[in-house]
């Protein structure tokens, strides 16, 4: 990660590691991971690294704002699109995608998603539940089913509860709420990648 750091230096002076696992915290970047969990940064990934802290840099634009909208755009043209008018970019409500949308977006079954909804795994059918679904495509390449991820969205559903509980002595200004948060966010993700490769042997 401190070579990606290095290579937008000289744009992004003030960027860290800490701000990068903070993004992918927050879902607006996706790097690749190698087999022990290390982050693995593609070209196609630094072009869309460096998309979001532009937008978040020339447009004022919310995290929330920029994931919605990347998740709309095709992925190719995320990664190479230099910068986006704010304009163009939707400001309201997260866009709800159809069943179809959805299930064509992400490469999975209508049943997949029935069950994805039926076991909680996903409560509407926006970006975030997109992020999801991909992964759960995924995960059905190696025989892994949305009934064996119940345990996962019990363990996200305690983690969530304990960031509100770290968080909540520590509210006031937003801007570095949100910092807190997506620190606290990240700290987690690792925790469990770190935790998980400990216990997979090889």
């Amino acid at each position: 990660m401190g070579a990606v750091v290095d290579l937008l230096a000289e744009e992004f002076p003030d960027l860290t590691a800490s701000k990068i696992r903070y993004l992918e915290a927050e879902g607006v970047i996706h790097p690749h991971r190698t087999p022990r969990g290390s982050r693995r940064f593609t070209d196609d990934d630094v072009r869309r690294l460096r998309h979001v802290l532009r937008l978040q840099r020339d447009e004022y634009l919310p995290l929330r704002v920029i994931r919605e909208n990347l998740a709309a755009m095709p992925s190719d043209a995320a990664e190479a699109a230099p910068s986006v008018p704010s304009q163009r970019l939707r400001r309201g409500r997260p866009r709800t995608m159809t069943v179809a949308e959805l299930c064509e977006r992400a490469g999975i079954s209508r049943a997949t998603l029935e069950e994805l909804e039926r076991y909680g795994l996903i409560a509407n059918r926006d970006s975030q539940a997109l992020d999801i679904c991909v992964l759960v495509g995924r995960l059905a390449e190696f025989g892994i089913e949305p009934r064996h991820l119940r345990a996962s969205r019990v363990a996200a559903d305690r983690e969530i509860g304990l960031v509100e509980q770290a968080l909540a002595p520590r509210r006031g200004d937003a801007i570095r709420d949100a910092d807190d948060r997506g620190q606290l966010l990240a700290l987690l993700i690792d925790l469990h990648i770190a935790l998980v490769r400990a216990g997979v042997p090889g």
